[in-house]
């Protein structure tokens, strides 16, 4: 079985090159900049940047030895060596991601383990979740984790459904973004590898039976706030405090209330149409949908209901973020009244505003919803 291993990385690849007898100020100036991006080392701690170009030459050297010396030169990669048994070529089939900070000495770091895994015959990636991920503040934490948690909702089922096994190495990374791993991979993983202390040898964890009680989620409520909305906290009566995040009285998902709602979200919105905030289905739509046979697609069409249902309350009916959001992408049928917008490359949803509601038609391929629209040819 081809396995998909996703490996947290943190600096260990630099310190473990420190000669603590001497240069012991060296792990101190590393510490202080930990957070600090490779545009800030280069303009405000041009110390620090020489050291890494100094540390980076030691890896470099270190890396050529033998699979001891390699082992030795990180974390991550004795992880990833004890997951093969020392034999990297066991891993030619799988496909690897490093998960890293938006940092100098992460990028650095992730940057030499990428390349030279890949000489030695892996398919690694490097995955940064945007909006400036680090461990500098805790906003900018969770946002990070937001987006990561987003990011492994949209490849790990796809490798799954494909046969893959699904492995963490957590071995190396930052102690928070571990935490939080660890977690999470307690749904996702099928596997989560550390590494005996003081040894080479791995333990491997496996996936838990966790139950998610579900009877808390509020559906609608969840979906909207998976893409970005702020609910009243009136109407999340009896959802747990570790979920939501509220402030004043509006209330928005908190990381674990993202993990619950992603690893739940397909037993609500695989069913019956959900009611959403000016939006309307009209008979020949809900037809359409209850055609549709795929529950993955009828996931995907109520998650994308919910994000036009989002925008709409959001900008108070003005359709231009609806026109100009690079999913949606809502456009008119040239010499008509009728709207549409995307739900995938190749299925659209057709739809008519009356008053201040979406109405929504048609749902299909563009053949399908332009011959129901009578404006095949147009």
């Amino acid at each position: 079985m081809p396995k998909l291993v996703i490996s947290t990385v943190g600096t260990s690849l630099l310190t473990n090159q420190i000669d603590r007898e001497y240069e012991d100020n060296w792990a101190i100036r590393l510490r202080d900049t930990a957070n600090c991006t490779l545009e800030e080392i280069d303009k405000y701690h041009e110390d620090v940047a020489d050291i890494i170009a100094t540390l980076k030459n030691r890896v470099d050297a270190k890396v050529n030895g033998d699979i001891e010396d390699i082992r030795e030169a990180s974390a991550e990669l004795n992880g990833i060596y004890g997951l093969y048994d020392d034999q990297l070529s066991q891993g030619n089939n799988d496909i690897h991601w490093l998960i890293i900070t938006d940092t100098a000495q992460d990028k650095v770091s992730a940057e030499i383990l990428q390349l030279f895994l890949s000489k030695n015959g892996l398919n690694i990636s490097i995955f940064t979740p945007p909006k400036n991920f680090s461990t500098s503040s805790n906003e900018v934490f969770t946002n990070g984790i937001d987006e990561l948690l987003n990011w492994f909702e949209d490849i790990i089922p796809g490798y799954r459904d494909s046969g893959y096994e699904i492995n963490f190495n957590l071995v190396g990374g930052f102690k928070a973004i571990q935490g939080f791993a660890n977690t999470i991979g307690m749904f996702y993983a099928d596997k989560i590898i550390y590494i005996f202390e003081g040894s080479n040898k791995i333990i491997t964890i496996p996936r838990l039976p966790i139950k998610i009680d579900t009877s808390v989620i509020k559906p609608v409520q969840f979906a909207l706030m998976a893409e970005g909305a702020w609910i009243k906290v009136s109407e999340l009566q009896g959802v747990p405090e570790t979920l939501i995040f509220p402030i004043e009285d509006k209330a928005t998902l908190t990381s674990w209330g993202r993990l619950i709602w992603n690893r739940s979200k397909e037993d609500f919105l695989k069913g019956d149409l959900l009611t959403f905030p000016q939006i309307k289905y009209e008979t020949s739509f809900q037809k359409d949908y209850e055609n549709i046979k795929d529950k993955k697609e009828r996931l995907k069409l109520q998650e994308t209901i919910a994000k036009v249902s989002y925008l709409l309350v959001k900008h108070n009916g003005d359709v231009a973020p609806l026109k100009g959001d690079g999913g949606v992408q809502l456009e008119s049928y040239k010499n008509t009244v009728i709207d549409h917008f995307r739900v995938t490359l190749s299925l659209r949803v057709s739809c008519k505003f009356v008053g201040s509601n979406l109405s929504l038609r048609y749902y299909g391929t563009h053949n399908h919803v332009e011959r129901s629209e009578g404006i095949k040819g147009k």
